[in-house]
């Protein structure tokens, strides 16, 4: 079964809505800091600790904002947490429903395979890749898509409007450098 963009569109924005109306923005990359947190703490048990006013750690990122982040990480089945792991559980559930994932050309869009081929081990790895740098970009900034495009759209703030310019304003031209068409 296949989700017309339209409908997924208009879903995605219904979810948002919701979240902002009845809990808080969404948000995600944040949760790899909390991940880290929680697989530091394990390592070293002095990593995170419990005050009389809250919670801090050694790492200054892991204190800042009073221990906010030094608290999720030590009780992490809070919302932001439950619903990214909730997130990769339903992106499963949806892969497996469809016949799960499979090499070549069946998940393979035309487009890809026209300009890179059909290497399934390429497409993973570029895949990898650009996740990579998209964590990486949204930690530098302070937050992804989730939180500055959508969320912060939704609440028109600044930031998100910048965030949202600077990521279609990169975005544009690498799609197009990546899937020029050839000559001839």
């Amino acid at each position: 079964m296949t989700l017309s963009w339209k409908t997924g569109g208009i879903l995605l924005g219904a979810v948002f809505l919701a979240a902002v109306l009845l809990v808080k923005p969404i948000g995600v990359s944040t949760q790899f800091v909390i991940a880290d947190g929680i697989i530091a703490d394990v390592i070293n048990p002095d990593f995170i600790t419990e005050t009389d006013e809250g919670y801090t750690s050694t790492n200054a990122y892991m204190a800042k904002s009073n221990g906010k982040y030094a608290k999720n990480a030590s009780n992490p089945l809070n919302y932001s947490f439950v619903f990214v792991i909730a997130m990769m559980a339903g992106a499963a559930a949806s892969s497996f429903m469809r016949g799960g994932v499979k090499g070549g050309e069946k998940n393979m869009p035309q487009i890809w395979r026209e300009r890179f081929g059909d290497s399934s081990a390429k497409r993973f790895a570029a895949a990898f890749a650009g996740g990579f740098i998209i964590v990486f970009g949204a930690r530098l900034a302070g937050g992804c898509t989730s939180g500055h495009m959508m969320s912060g759209l939704m609440q028109t703030s600044i930031s998100g409007y910048m965030f949202t310019l600077g990521a279609f304003g990169a975005g544009i031209p690498v799609a197009m450098m990546l899937y020029k068409k050839s000559e001839g």
